[in-house]
């Protein structure tokens, strides 16, 4: 493998068929919460990027604990890996800002396709999705679970109550 640039919290190194395997010091829910407006630009480049079939590579991501168990994961599912791709682009996945940032969008669109509770603050279209911007504002400074999806009782605790898009 050749290694590529690497910060302190996470080295990146490329395998020959192009997948890069990250090594994460931290675990995914010691990640930092990210700007609202940074997810939501994400967003916009992710599904930019899906629109224009740029897939990317599959990722692969090992979190260290301080006890020295580990938690993996791997983005291999094109969608996923195009998404990571824009994320990449967009702002660097070596540093754990942007490493979260890519994490909560992934857990994001995740959310939006199998939390009925969610429903009421997104709208999806054939062309996209309208995202109310509390879901944003929540996502971005919800707690992560070791599983790097979203702590569902911090999450929906940080929502307002009551339906904010597509009401009639």
């Amino acid at each position: 493998m050749q290694q590529a640039a690497t910060p302190q919290a996470i080295t990146v190194a490329a395998a020959p068929d192009g997948a890069l395997t990250y090594l994460v010091a931290l675990p995914p829910e010691d990640l930092p919460p990210v700007r609202a407006r940074d997810l939501d630009a994400a967003w916009q480049r992710a599904r930019a990027a899906a629109r224009r079939e740029e897939w990317g590579t599959a990722r692969y991501f090992r979190f260290r604990r301080a006890d020295g168990s580990s938690t993996d994961l791997v983005l291999s599912d094109a969608d996923a890996a195009c998404w990571a791709e824009a994320v990449d682009a967009m702002m660097g996945m070596t540093s754990p800002y942007g490493l979260s940032l890519c994490l909560r969008l992934l857990a994001l669109v995740d959310l939006m396709a199998h939390t009925r509770w969610a429903h009421p603050f997104f709208i999806l279209r054939r062309d996209g999705a309208e995202i109310a911007p509390p879901l944003l504002a929540a996502a971005a400074q919800a707690s992560l679970t070791a599983g790097a999806q979203f702590d569902p009782d911090d999450l929906r605790g940080r929502l307002p109550r009551g339906t904010l898009l597509g009401a009639t």
